[in-house]
């Protein structure tokens, strides 16, 4: 059964996250995706090839890296049955446990927090930029603020909600299948070139997979928003569709709504300002929206394992 996987590893990296040392000595397995996505690209996205050929190449690419992950894991997953029978649950949830980010996205976004509080504005922009695809090199401590706090909601989703749901779903190959496909999305899902065409089935892939996961990141914001939390669900019923993405709305539309500010809007990429609208009502972020955030952010968590580990506990009690 799935349930006890999932709290495990989940309370396996909120204690862990993912050792520095751990890292240096055999980095992380979404690396492996990344060659894998690089290598593809390379041989397959011809540029000079129509764009419909160019299309079905990245189908090619995206269905070759899914099905390398599924089989893999799935032999995987099949052999720790196998070998350790009713104790293969702590094995696996060791297997599944890098596929989750909640105490890594947490190291991340903590020391933006800190340096935007003491001041420290070129340090905050660097760590920002670690996390975020826009330019932060001219960036005021708002914008900081703002960007760090809507990566923190749009990561809440993709590396905790979604990996544990396409765990409870699909055990260890559905998380590291969704990796897989949130790596391909990250890389090579962009319409800009030199991606394009080659791109359209692993944004469309990731669009898919996030569905839900989404909607549910978004509700568990808004319970861990408390009092605030009411806004958070109107804010997120009215404004998750302003976003350009599905699914990135809903968590960030939650997290402005349990806030009281303003989420989004004008954004620089490579120099280039998209003037996109706003989300959520109220002010401008500032530093000590971030701590908020942070805090709104550890609650949803804690009740994501707390729903994990009843629902485990029950299932246990009842077998």
């Amino acid at each position: 059964m799935a349930e006890p996987i999932a709290a495990a590893a989940l309370a396996i990296e909120a204690v862990l996250g993912w050792p520095a040392r751990l890292h240096a000595l055999t980095g992380h397995p979404v690396g492996l995706f990344a060659r894998i996505i690089r290598a593809c690209e390379r041989r397959l996205n011809r540029r000079d090839a129509s764009p419909a050929r160019r299309r079905l190449a990245g189908m090619l690419a995206t269905a070759l890296l899914v099905a390398l992950t599924g089989g893999l894991t799935l032999a995987i997953e099949i052999a720790v049955h196998a070998f350790a029978g009713a104790w293969a649950w702590p094995i696996l949830a060791v297997l599944a446990w890098p596929a989750i980010a909640a105490r890594s996205l947490d190291d991340h976004v903590r020391p933006i927090r800190d340096a935007l509080l003491r001041g420290d504005l070129p340090e905050a922009r660097r760590t920002v930029g670690m996390i975020v695809g826009r330019d932060t090199r001219h960036l005021d401590a708002p914008a900081t603020a703002r960007a760090a706090i809507e990566s923190l909601a749009e990561s809440f989703c993709d590396g905790v909600v979604a990996p544990l749901f396409w765990l409870l779903l699909l055990g260890l190959p559905g998380a590291w299948i969704l990796k897989a496909i949130n790596t391909a999305d990250s890389m090579i899902g962009h319409r800009e070139e030199p991606y394009g065409p080659y791109g359209w089935a692993a944004a469309r892939l990731d669009d898919l997979v996030m569905l839900i996961p989404a909607r549910l990141a978004g509700m568990l914001l808004c319970v861990a928003g408390m009092g605030a939390g009411l806004r958070g669900w109107r804010v997120m019923a009215r404004d998750h569709a302003r976003h350009a993405s599905p699914n990135a709305g809903w968590p960030e539309a939650a997290m402005a709504g349990a806030l009281g500010i303003r989420l989004a809007g004008p954004i620089a990429y490579d120099g280039v300002l998209a003037d996109k609208p706003w989300i959520g009502e109220g002010g401008i972020a500032a530093p000590h929206h971030l701590s908020r955030a942070l805090t709104i952010y550890r609650r949803a968590c804690l009740i994501l394992g707390l729903i994990l580990g009843i629902i485990a506990m029950g299932i246990a009690w009842l077998a």
